[in-house]
């Protein structure tokens, strides 16, 4: 089967192409948004077409949260047009498999967020990924959603990687406390994704929640990665209204993964697991 995963140079698309290795029954065509811009429609019918592609892993995406706010159309362009692209160029061909994510809730629930709860996103990035999932839901493709949520890796830039180099500058650091969610490690998800290719689409659910299991604040998520990694930097909670940013963010996230374990017969590590393997190989590299 060939399989076009885009996006292939952020932390995701890093991992799928690493693990890719262990799905070998597989041929693998990984474009970058340098080798293939998915809001050219063109573009992505052709490179679809010409390598016979059967599945698209979606793991491109415009992700700067705050950026989005002054940059609306770029973000709307990648998150909702690309997509858009990649369901018309696959129409009769082949699947889609997307990764969206948990800023399309409002943060103002008490209990993990299933996946037929109701969608509010606050901010520009939430709504434009969430413009990106009504046209997969509205769509005939064969395609699968999974949101996610805080993600990381050694691959990128993100979160672990900001703290680690930050707590080796400075002696202590604010993070915020009352924003609650969970970490997902690229690699776990990655595993996830590539493991979905063979399964038979016309039998699943259309969107599935996946992160790591358990539930933590970005406070606790930056003391634990002092503590493992071993730096000696002291972390002070503060509150979302002490540090003010461009976008909205929820303040709670926490995603129900239920379907995706029962459906799927996969068991989801636990975030201070797999943040202690993500540390170990960042600091191998």
């Amino acid at each position: 089967m060939n399989i076009l995963v885009t996006g292939a140079s952020g932390q995701l698309g890093s991992e799928i192409r690493e693990k890719s290795t262990e799905f070998s029954q597989h041929n693998y065509f990984f474009e970058d948004s340098k080798s293939l811009d998915i809001t050219d429609s063109e573009k992505v019918k052709e490179v679809i077409e010409e390598n016979n592609i059967e599945v698209v892993m979606n793991c491109a995406a415009y992700t700067s949260v705050d950026k989005a706010e002054s940059e609306e159309l770029n973000a709307e362009n990648v998150n909702s047009l690309g997509v858009k692209n990649l369901l018309l160029a696959l129409k009769g061909k082949g699947k889609l498999i997307h990764i969206s994510t948990d800023y399309v809730f409002n943060g103002k629930s008490y209990e993990p967020y299933k996946e037929e709860h109701y969608v509010e996103p606050i901010g520009v990035y939430g709504k434009t990924k969430r413009l990106g999932e009504e046209y997969i839901l509205n769509s005939e493709v064969e395609s699968i959603i999974i949101r996610t949520s805080w993600v990381y890796s050694s691959f990128g830039n993100n979160f672990v990687k900001t703290m680690l180099r930050l707590g080796k500058e400075r002696n202590e650091l604010n993070v915020i406390f009352d924003q609650i969610g969970s970490p997902t490690y690229a690699r776990d998800l990655a595993l996830v994704c590539l493991d979905s290719i063979d399964k038979d689409f016309s039998n699943l659910s259309k969107i599935y929640h996946y992160s790591n299991e358990g539930v933590t604040s970005w406070y606790d998520f930056a003391k634990a990665i002092m503590e493992i990694s071993g730096v000696d930097c002291k972390i002070y909670p503060i509150e979302t209204k002490d540090y003010p940013t461009p976008a909205k963010r929820p303040n709670y996230s926490l995603l129900n993964k239920t379907k995706i374990k029962k459906e799927f017969n996969i068991t989801i590590p636990y975030w201070r697991d797999s943040l202690k393997d993500c540390i170990k190989k960042i600091e191998r590299n």
